[in-house]
């Protein structure tokens, strides 16, 4: 456009010069400048030709690339659903492989939990299984024991006699010996109380009460529980605890009134200055 104004500024400036000229001049100026103007119009026709030309090509260029561009677009933006769609299922993967870690880890805990579980009930049945075979080992000791034993009725008639002959260590041993073989029958508390009474001559009344105390405890119905009670009374005193020994008489009154017993009660209250009054508050 800008070269159009151009050609046409010197064509009318042309023009104006071939007015000013005179007559015998103006047929040859006038060939002249229409050659100009000719040639011109040429230039300018292949001006614009290769203008239309270049535009057409820079058209076609700017198309190919935009194109182009609308394709890199295009593919930019598949390129980035792609990426998001791979991290939604790369996301939702992580979270299905994070739920089943944890699912196996609670199934693990659980399983370390019944394993423990199971653990301490064996434990427990090993325990119950060495107390039967201690228990089952002592039965059969006591079993053999007892086998090799003499017969209750000898052995304690044995154990009597050498208590009435004043043989205490090997009484001793007797009353000891059918207390471990036979430790239920009646005479065992009969047993309890001639050890007992073999302390007390020996001047072990500690060991004397803890005796007597057998019988009163684990055979209160048996013949020998008042004098039990009584000699328990008569230890105290010798040890000098004279408020138990006092209790202790007072009690013979109190459970066996009308016995041997209850008489040694009220002179051993006598001699010791109480009351021979027995009192069931006590």
């Amino acid at each position: 456009m800008k070269t159009q104004r151009i050609c046409l500024a010197v064509l009318l400036f042309a023009l104006v010069g071939a007015m000013g000229l005179p007559a015998w001049g103006v047929s040859k100026e006038i060939v002249q400048l229409q050659t100009q103007v000719q040639a011109l119009q040429e230039q300018m026709q292949h001006m614009q030709q290769s203008f239309d030309e270049r535009m057409g090509v820079m058209n076609h260029l700017v198309e190919t690339d935009t194109d182009a561009v609308n394709k890199a677009v295009d593919s930019l933006n598949a390129l980035q659903t792609t990426l998001k769609q791979q991290q939604g299922d790369a996301g939702g993967r992580i979270e299905q492989l994070s739920g089943q870690i944890q699912a196996l880890n609670d199934t693990m805990d659980e399983l370390k939990a019944r394993l423990n579980k199971l653990s301490q009930q064996l434990d427990a049945l090993a325990q119950n299984q060495q107390t039967i075979s201690a228990q089952q080992s002592q039965a059969q000791q006591q079993a053999q024991q007892q086998a090799q034993a003499p017969p209750p009725d000898i052995l304690y008639n044995n154990a009597l006699r050498d208590y009435n002959g004043n043989n205490n260590d090997l009484a001793t041993q007797e009353f000891g010996d059918y207390l471990k073989f036979y430790p239920n029958t009646d005479l065992a508390g009969n047993a309890f109380f001639y050890l007992a009474e073999i302390k007390y001559r020996q001047g072990n009344f500690q060991d004397a009460i803890k005796n007597y105390d057998q019988v009163i405890q684990n055979f209160p119905s048996g013949n020998k529980a008042a004098s039990a009670e009584l000699k328990k009374g008569m230890s105290l005193a010798q040890l000098g605890q004279k408020d138990d020994a006092v209790k202790q008489f007072r009690h013979v009154l109190q459970r066996y009134p009308k016995t041997n017993e209850a008489l040694q009660a009220r002179e051993q209250l006598r001699k010791l200055g109480a009351s021979t009054t027995a009192r069931k508050t006590e």
